[in-house]
């Protein structure tokens, strides 16, 4: 797809696209392991019951904050026998090249819902400054409990996901 038309396309018509391709790969990764993986479209800032349900008790305040702005996707996936790989997933989409301000904006998503997963994805390559960045400012892709928000860049015209920063997390290592 050239730039022009890329351009012209709303955010909201890339997220089915980019959440069938994103369950597919935890599908690919965990196999018969997943119990339940379930996402869903949150951009409008409504959940569904069964993404609701996954939020403890007392933990539902985070709703409020959700309310005016939200991840462009949510969800979860529970991993038979494996609590440390199990919990929520939040991604955060954009057309145009990723910014400081957009990896904040995603942050607070994955620390918000305490997120295993936190995906931030651009349709432009991941800028070299922000790789520097990360590995000058250590916590600027970090999430609390040892997991980091991965960038990610998505080839449209292809259907894929072309690059990971850090790291590829469906990759075994």
């Amino acid at each position: 797809m050239n730039e022009v038309n890329k351009e012209k396309k709303e955010e909201s018509q890339f997220y089915p696209v980019i959440k069938s391709k994103l369950e597919n790969l935890f599908r690919e990764k965990y196999k018969d392991r997943t119990h339940e993986l379930h996402l869903e479209i949150t951009a409008n800032s409504k959940f569904g019951n069964k993404l609701k349900s996954k939020i403890s008790s007392g933990k539902d305040i985070i709703f409020t904050f959700l309310k005016s702005a939200s991840p462009d996707i949510t969800g979860f996936i529970d991993i038979k026998d494996d609590y440390s790989n199990s919990g929520f997933i939040v991604l955060e989409f954009k057309k145009d090249e990723i910014k400081l301000d957009d990896i904040y904006q995603a942050r607070k998503y994955g620390e918000l819902l305490e997120a295993r997963y936190a995906f931030l994805v651009s349709l432009h390559q991941i800028p070299e400054e922000l790789r520097r960045l990360s590995k000058t400012v250590y916590a600027l892709l970090s999430l609390p409990a040892y997991r980091t928000l991965t960038l990610v860049s998505f080839d449209e015209g292809n259907n894929i996901f072309l690059e990971w920063y850090p790291e590829n997390p469906f990759v075994k290592k």
